[in-house]
């Protein structure tokens, strides 16, 4: 779902504000995951004619909002750090509930990546698209491995 994300969703995030909706789906690298399981990026909303210094809006769940305004500069350093510029001036804080992922959700072991796909991933210079390219290589090195079905006491 993550990886289709961006085609399908593309039009309805551009609506929102959203110029890359890799602000939602990774919103947990962007501010870390103690504030993103309590916080889910709304929208961003620009002036007129500008791509810069704009209002990122912010879900937050229940009696986290205090806590989440003492934090708002640290959220918009980290937001126009993952932009590369100000895109972001302000965030307005608008409390309500905050779909977590599911806890039974188990996250594949990480495999390092064999030796010779690092060495071709080095020089690939968008840290986005290495680490998609990371990701893919994980799962080819994950998929060869042998599954173990059960031990052998």
């Amino acid at each position: 779902m993550g990886e289709m994300l961006p085609e399908i969703g593309g039009t309805a995030f551009r609506r929102f504000g959203f110029v890359q909706s890799s602000i939602v789906s990774r919103w947990g690298e962007i501010v870390g995951e103690r504030y993103a399981a309590v916080s889910a990026p709304e929208s961003i909303r620009f002036p007129q004619g500008k791509r810069a210094e704009g209002v990122l809006t912010l879900a937050v769940a229940g009696a986290h909002a205090p806590m989440m305004q003492h934090v708002v500069p640290v959220i918009i350093e980290r937001v126009n750090r993952f932009f590369g510029y100000a895109a972001v001036a302000r965030v307005a804080i608008r409390q309500g509930e905050v779909s977590r992922p599911s806890p039974s959700t188990k996250r594949p072991e990480l495999v390092a990546l064999p030796v010779e796909l690092g060495d071709s991933l080095r020089t690939i210079a968008d840290p986005e698209l290495k680490a998609v390219l990371e990701s893919l290589a994980r799962g080819v090195a994950t998929a060869a491995q042998p599954a173990v079905i059960g031990k052998v006491s």
